[in-house]
């Protein structure tokens, strides 16, 4: 039995158009449980949770340890409303800084003048020299971006991205 070449095409077309049809309505696939939502790209980066020197709680010891917030990313990021908070409850909340992308504005716990680089809790005691500590970096709707927890003893650093 011979096809023509016009019936080979028009079976060709048939087989992928209901191959097409076929595949439209296969179901969505969902996510499974082990999807997460995007890691942001604002986390904390270094601390300096014990300020060197003498701690005698003047504003210059104070703002000796701080807490650098980063922008990994590559556009702007408005953190107004963004908090880093510390285990006692200690918090201090952006108000209007916009970190470029790639850069960082280090969290003071003494008393200064914002800038785009540095900004201050205007506080008159340490925030980060407990023996242990935890700094929690959340956006404006309260979401954990990134937590950094420390010991003294042991002087280590660990990050818990989400």
């Amino acid at each position: 039995m011979s096809v023509s070449r016009t019936s080979r095409r028009i079976i060709a077309t048939l087989v992928a158009s209901g191959t097409l049809v076929g595949a439209a309505a296969l179901p969505a696939v969902a996510a499974g449980p082990h999807r997460h939502a995007p890691r942001s790209a604002v986390v904390i980066g270094k601390v300096q949770y014990n300020s060197p020197g003498r701690d005698d709680r003047s504003n210059r010891s104070l703002n000796g340890e701080w807490v650098e917030v980063k922008n990994t990313g590559h556009r702007a990021v408005q953190l107004r409303g963004f908090t880093l908070t510390a285990s006692d409850g200690t918090r201090y909340r952006f108000h209007g800084l916009l970190l470029q992308g790639h850069s960082a504005v280090k969290v003071h716990s003494g008393v200064g003048r914002d800038s785009r680089h540095d900004v201050y809790q205007d506080r008159h005691h340490y925030v980060w020299g407990n023996n242990h500590d935890t700094a929690t970096l959340r956006n404006d709707r309260g979401r954990i971006l990134d937590t950094a927890s420390w010991n003294l003893g042991g002087h280590h650093l660990r990050h818990h991205h989400r």
